[in-house]
């Protein structure tokens, strides 16, 4: 073997598959900005960035008699510059993050509602393949034609059309899905359905563990949305603080431009957002 490794080329997983009979269908565990977001994001964060750089390290340079020089200009300039590109580098996988839980959050809920059709259609007497298509038809008027589910079953009917077995389908949509109670659910049925188990059931049965948990997240996030607020009000009392302090004590101020008021409010920052990071993975609660 050589002494050097050739380095892997990372595979980024894709935003869209192609079904069995040539849909599109949506990778829910991933996404990907276009380019205008990305300015858009990227702009954003760099204006709060640049912002709060020069708020809090802005006059440095100045002469002895408390006058800006050319080196406090330059350094305005390129300390708020680089905190904004800090800020806008670090925003963007922030947001998709962001993005990604909103998404997966929608399917989970639509999917409650695509189970709760489910049975009742089956409780009703239809038969499997008949109960997806009036799954189909009543979620169509309760979401709009691009919801998630709707196009999911969309896909489902596609597959069973063309003679494409459920079970796979539902195996699919729980692989990109990246939730785990759909991927439980297509396994289950998968057994249900080829042991010839009792699929009215086993649909009921997951209605009601999937409409328990999110009631029970629901409960979580309201008792924790009091916590994020003061959380978020405890990382933006610092800036209003020393934004404060540099409008109304001009002099006071000045102390923040030392070597001590420099290395004191870089500490101070590294702690602030050290904490907001770890408040972030303290509040944020499975179940």
């Amino acid at each position: 073997m050589g002494i050097f490794k050739k380095k892997e080329k990372t595979i980024l997983e894709p935003q869209y598959y192609q079904s069995a009979t040539n849909m599109q269908t949506y990778n829910y565990k991933v996404y990907y900005m276009s380019l205008w977001e990305k300015i858009l994001y990227f702009l954003l964060a760099f204006a709060v960035g640049a912002a709060v750089g020069y708020l809090f390290y802005g006059g440095i340079g100045k002469d002895e008699y408390g006058q800006p020089t050319m080196l406090t200009y330059v350094l305005n300039i390129t300390i708020s510059t680089i905190v904004g590109l800090i800020a806008g580098k670090l925003f963007l996988p922030i947001r998709t993050e962001q993005i990604i839980k909103k998404q997966k959050s929608k399917l989970n809920t639509q999917f409650r509602d695509m189970l709760e059709a489910l049975s009742t259609s089956l409780g009703a007497g239809k038969n499997v393949m008949d109960s997806f298509r009036s799954a189909y038809e009543d979620l169509k008027i309760q979401y709009e034609e691009d919801a998630y589910i709707v196009k999911e079953l969309e896909i489902i009917l596609s597959g069973m059309a063309n003679n494409i077995d459920i079970e796979d389908i539902l195996e699919d949509f729980g692989l990109r899905s990246g939730n785990e109670d759909i991927v439980s659910f297509a396994n289950v049925f998968q057994i249900c359905y080829r042991k010839g188990g009792n699929i009215k059931d086993t649909i009921r049965t997951t209605y009601t563990i999937l409409n328990d948990k999110m009631e029970i997240n629901e409960e979580i996030e309201t008792i924790v949305t009091s916590n994020k607020t003061e959380q978020n009000i405890m990382i933006v009392m610092p800036i209003a603080l020393i934004g404060v302090i540099k409008m109304m004590g001009p002099d006071f101020a000045e102390n923040f431009v030392t070597p001590t008021g420099i290395a004191s409010t870089t500490i101070a920052i590294v702690l602030f957002a050290a904490s907001y990071f770890v408040g972030r993975k303290i509040l944020e609660i499975k179940v």
